[in-house]
C-alpha cells in the first residue's frame, strides 16, 4: 500500500494538468484571428487594385506618347510629300542640268491613229 500511495503522489506532483481556457477567451482570440485574415485580405486587394490601376496608367501614357508620334511622323510624311511633288514639277525639271542638254529632235514622224501596230501586222 505504501508502493501505491507512493506512485499516486508522484503522479499528481509530475504531471501537469492543461488548463482549459474559457469560452469568452476563446471567442476573442477568435475574432482577433478573423479581424486579422480580414485585414489582409483587403490590404492584398488594395494592393492588387493598386498595381492593376498603375499598369493601365502606364499603358495610357504610352499610348499617348505613341499617338503623338505617330502624328509627328505624319506630318513629317505630308511635308515629304509636299518637297516630292515640288521637285517634280515641270519648272524645276525644266531647269535640270542633263535636261536642258538634250538636243531637240529634228526629224519627227508623228503615227497615224488608224495605222497602229497590231493594224499593220494584221494586214
Amino acid at each position: 500500500m505504501v508502493y501505491s500511495s507512493t506512485v499516486l503522489g508522484s503522479f499528481s506532483h509530475t504531471s501537469t494538468v492543461p488548463r482549459r481556457s474559457s469560452l469568452g477567451h476563446l471567442i476573442s482570440q477568435s475574432t482577433i484571428l478573423l479581424m486579422l485574415c480580414i485585414g489582409s485580405l483587403i490590404l492584398m486587394l488594395a494592393l492588387l487594385i493598386l498595381f492593376h490601376q498603375n499598369a493601365n496608367a502606364t499603358k495610357g501614357y504610352m499610348l499617348r506618347t505613341l499617338e503623338r508620334e505617330r502624328t509627328q511622323l505624319l506630318l513629317e510624311e505630308e511635308v515629304l510629300k509636299m518637297e516630292l511633288a515640288q521637285e517634280q514639277s515641270l519648272a524645276v525639271l525644266e531647269q535640270d542640268n542633263q535636261i536642258q542638254l538634250m538636243l531637240e529632235p529634228t526629224a519627227v514622224l508623228y503615227t497615224n491613229e488608224e495605222a497602229t501596230l497590231a493594224g499593220i501586222r494584221a494586214q
